[in-house]
């Protein structure tokens, strides 16, 4: 027989396993109704405009429905040219996120951990910061042609700066009560980055990098309909010599979910990396 404390332990766990299960529960099931939610305005557009471009309310050249875009797409699929495409603009982005987004990390830990290098290059780059890439577009393919030297470089200017910045504003938003605590433990100038200075400035250089690669696939677009032959901008600008809309309503939606889903995969790190982060995320369920 159980005595009467075994027993009530025992019902006890068995209350508190039935709480997390149910907790479990409901929190899968709240992800699954934002995950919906998130998705009930972007269908709802879609149906409305697919009911009235049926109705012959919408001129097909000038806006194509869903359905003739998502043709297009299934047939640019089974060709294999949107693979290609996809394929070197997805090169493209990665090289040159990688090439700016790394020296405007680098910079920007310099220009945060030292006044004098951010008296001597900050001025400089936050004026370089503000040139439109447009404007630099046709310097640049004078300097380096048509190949992909130009190219790489754009996508490589625009990854540089969120990046830089985002970097260099995270050092400098470290508490300065934190250094009095690193000084008292004796750490070394390894340990006060390694322990302190990184992990703190952290959440600003994960933003910086979902920025970067924001601005990665915008310089892309620049680049490609500046002077290119392949890509999913020069498709874009290809279709727009010969008026086909819905070949570049294809390139835009390739466009929105690459970012996207880049976007979502530096969310993802970001959320594992700070998970020891207890911040506000809205109110309401």
């Amino acid at each position: 027989m159980l005595s009467a404390s075994t027993r009530n332990k025992l019902t006890d766990g068995k209350r508190f396993g039935s709480t997390t299960g149910a907790g479990k529960s409901r929190k899968k099931s709240l992800l699954a109704v934002n995950w919906l939610t998130g998705f009930l305005l972007p269908l709802s557009l879609l149906a409305g405009w697919q009911i009235a471009g049926s109705a012959g309310w919408l001129n097909p050249i000038l806006l194509p429905t869903p359905a003739d875009i998502l043709g297009e797409f299934g047939a640019m699929l089974l060709s294999g040219e949107l693979f290609r495409n996809l394929g070197v603009s997805a090169w493209r982005v990665l090289a040159g996120f990688l090439l700016g987004g790394s020296l405007g990390l680098a910079a920007g830990l310099w220009v945060g951990f030292s006044y004098k290098a951010e008296r001597l290059l900050n001025p400089m780059l936050q004026m370089l910061r503000t040139l439109p890439h447009l404007a630099i577009a046709p310097l640049f393919i004078l300097w380096f042609g048509f190949g992909e030297e130009s190219k790489l470089l754009l996508i490589a200017k625009g990854s540089f700066f969120p990046l830089y910045i985002q970097t260099f504003l995270g050092i400098r938003s470290v508490d300065n009560k934190w250094f009095d605590v690193a000084r008292m433990l004796e750490f070394s100038r390894f340990q006060m980055i390694a322990k302190l200075i990184m992990p703190a400035s952290l959440p600003s250089i994960l933003l910086g990098t979902r920025l970067s690669l924001g601005v990665a696939w915008l310089g892309l677009v620049v680049a490609e309909m500046m002077g290119s032959s392949t890509g999913i901008g020069f498709m874009i600008n290809d279709a727009r010599s010969m008026s086909l809309t819905t070949v570049m309503f294809v390139g835009i939606v390739v466009f929105a979910v690459m970012g996207k889903l880049s976007d979502s995969l530096v969310l993802l790190a970001e959320r594992r990396l700070l998970r020891w982060r207890d911040s506000f995320r809205g109110e309401g369920g």
